[in-house]
């Protein structure tokens, strides 16, 4: 009898290291090999990125690579390991950990998804590690290729300054292409506001929630970067640091005005709504009141007083006396109403 294979029997993919070495005599090595990354990691003044791209969460293969190679903390390892943390600083004495998010936005849907960079900044290595790929560190990585000679040079510190850079980078065509989504909203709900116009407006607003989660904290991120003395950050690179913190100070404060505007349009989007039930019953109302005359006129004369089938007790009661009454409460209805609504605030 034979067993099918389910996904827990079949083998992890290893994940993907990608070592790019400058040597302290300025020779630039792409595709350093792994095997030799050790020796690598004794050229102090060289400039080491090692980036594990870990798809399959293959944990365990990167934790002892990790603790074995790279001597990290076991509580910094699974902090790596483990997503879904937010963007955080954390000072080991030999080496930092950072929590970097970059983001991916879709401007057809107005979707934008986060995705988390985990980073181990040492005297003169760069570790990034990630379970999906990311542009920004393709792009850096190419960057690298087209120019080796001028890449790398200035230690492991700039090399993390080019990183962070490129991913705030990413931030800002994300929020202005939001930027205009809400106004086209906007112009939507002064136009002819619909359901479809509600979960645009909703879209945008999930978006702009989930970056203001992330913005703040990231903000606070790379100001101790620019400010607080580190060893791995030498003192005449915090500037850099210092410029990144500006532009994500940008991006957060658009942000927060951001959040202003999707709230602006949410409550015009209600009170337009508001406004077209309002137009609607009025509308309705003025009906009624065209055809009440002729309701009034139907039904008193259609109740048939002084007929020769009215007969409402034995012996019957005069037919005058009966239409004294009925033309009494009907008089008297609408002015208790009246008298009524004026006293609870009404009219």
């Amino acid at each position: 009898m034979t067993t099918q294979p389910t996904l827990a029997d079949e083998p992890l993919l290893p994940p993907t290291l990608r070592v790019v070495y400058r040597k302290s005599t300025g020779a630039i090595e792409l595709d350093w090999p792994v095997e030799q990354l050790g020796q690598a990691l004794e050229d102090l003044k060289g400039t080491i990125w090692v980036d594990i791209e870990d798809i399959a969460s293959n944990n365990h293969e990167v934790e002892v690579l990790m603790r074995t190679l790279f001597h990290f903390h076991p509580l910094a390892i699974d902090d790596a390991l483990d997503e879904c943390h937010i963007p955080k600083l954390d000072d080991w004495g030999c080496y930092l950990y950072l929590v970097f998010h970059t983001i991916d936005f879709d401007p057809e849907s107005d979707n934008l998804r986060l995705h988390e960079l985990d980073i181990f900044l040492g005297t003169n290595y760069v570790v990034t590690y990630h379970t999906e790929p990311m542009r920004v560190l393709d792009d850096h990585r190419r960057a690298i290729e087209r120019d080796p000679g001028n890449r790398l040079r200035h230690g492991a510190d700039h090399l993390l300054y080019h990183l962070i850079d490129r991913g705030v980078a990413e931030y800002l065509p994300a929020i202005e292409h939001l930027d205009e989504a809400i106004d086209d909203a906007q112009d939507e709900v002064f136009d002819a506001p619909t359901r479809a116009t509600l979960q645009k407006i909703f879209r945008i607003k999930r978006s702009a929630l989930r970056l203001n989660r992330i913005l703040a904290p990231q903000r606070e991120l790379l100001n101790k970067l620019a400010r607080d003395p580190f060893d791995q950050v030498a003192v005449e690179n915090r500037v850099y640091f210092r410029d990144v913190y500006d532009h994500m100070v940008r991006v957060h404060d658009i942000t927060e005005g951001l959040r202003d505007l999707i709230t602006s349009a949410l409550d015009t989007y209600l009170s337009a709504i508001s406004n077209r039930t309002n137009d609607i019953m009025k509308t309705l109302t003025l009906v009624t009141v065209m055809f009440l005359p002729m309701s009034f006129l139907a039904g008193f004369f259609g109740m048939n007083f002084f007929g020769e089938t009215l007969v409402f007790t034995s012996p019957p009661l005069p037919r005058g006396l009966i239409f004294v009454l009925t033309c009494a409460v009907m008089l008297a209805t609408p002015a208790f109403m009246y008298r009524y609504g004026k006293r609870h605030g009404w009219f």
